[in-house]
């Protein structure tokens, strides 16, 4: 029996370890959708900077308060340094075409003209904080609609996996983000996400990168009926490690607790 119970012993030891996961990145989480389970994390509360990530927030505001054919004209005030969809003073475009923009091109300048379609940068942002309340993002604070960095625009990986959760159930934003390439309002524009293309199942989020806030990714993968998000923040080696953490998720025996849904004030 003791012979036995030690052998019991090993093999669980040396399975542990067979399916032990790290990452380069500062902070990361991995989370199942379906349960709300941590199956990883690594510095998941700490305060950082995200980058384009922020467009999730974004998005999804842009969902709840704009018509998708509504249209923007397009004016100086929404030129914006850093990545672009390379919207024309003077173009109307739709909310729909922004929306693409923003999510495959990660245009700064689509974030800017989004704001406008919600009333406005300060109302806009005023409805980001808002939601990220509700969703029960307790460490998070958003200063702009694209993620240029700023002392109060902040989030922690824990924060931005139950944003990634919440954003699975909206079937228009997935829908948009999962797109590997679009023809709209005269452009072509092509999804960032190389993971969409390289990761099995994947299918989404957002890609971002500040030289202070570093390489931030946000991704979303279903598999076998299960939907697991990974968030890495300042992460040199992000693709590598959202695929590592992922065969984790889906083959390994991680978990370790329960952390999102009895927080959350939205109904999935």
């Amino acid at each position: 029996m003791r012979v036995a119970a030690a052998a019991l012993a090993m093999l669980l030891l040396l399975t542990q370890r067979a399916w032990a996961v790290e990452v380069s990145a500062t902070a990361a989480v991995l989370m199942d959708c379906g349960t709300g389970r941590i199956l990883y994390e690594k510095n998941a509360d700490r305060r950082m900077l995200i980058a384009s990530t922020t467009k999730i927030l974004t998005a999804l505001v842009v969902l709840e308060d704009c018509g998708m054919q509504q249209e923007v004209n397009v004016t100086g005030r929404h030129m914006a340094e850093g990545s672009s969809m390379y919207l024309k003073i003077g173009e109307k475009v739709t909310v729909e075409s922004l929306l693409y923009g923003l999510m495959l091109s990660s245009g700064n300048d689509a974030a800017l003209a989004l704001a406008e379609a919600c009333g406005g940068e300060a109302r806009c942002v005023r409805r980001m904080n808002d939601l990220a309340e509700e969703i029960g993002m307790d460490g998070s604070h958003f200063e702009n609609p694209n993620g240029l960095d700023g002392e109060a625009h902040y989030s922690t990986a824990r924060d931005m996996a139950k944003l990634a959760a919440f954003a699975a159930e909206n079937p228009t934003f997935m829908r948009i983000c999962s797109t590997i390439s679009a023809q709209t309002g005269g452009r072509s524009l092509k999804n960032h996400n190389r993971l969409l293309r390289e990761l099995e199942g994947c299918v989404g989020m957002k890609t971002g990168y500040t030289k202070a806030a570093g390489r931030t990714l946000v991704s979303c993968v279903e598999r076998d009926g299960r939907t697991l998000v990974a968030v890495t923040l300042q992460d040199g080696n992000d693709w590598a490690d959202h695929a590592a953490l992922y065969a984790y998720g889906f083959e390994g025996n991680g978990g370790v607790e329960t952390a999102f849904f009895p927080n959350n004030k939205r109904k999935l």
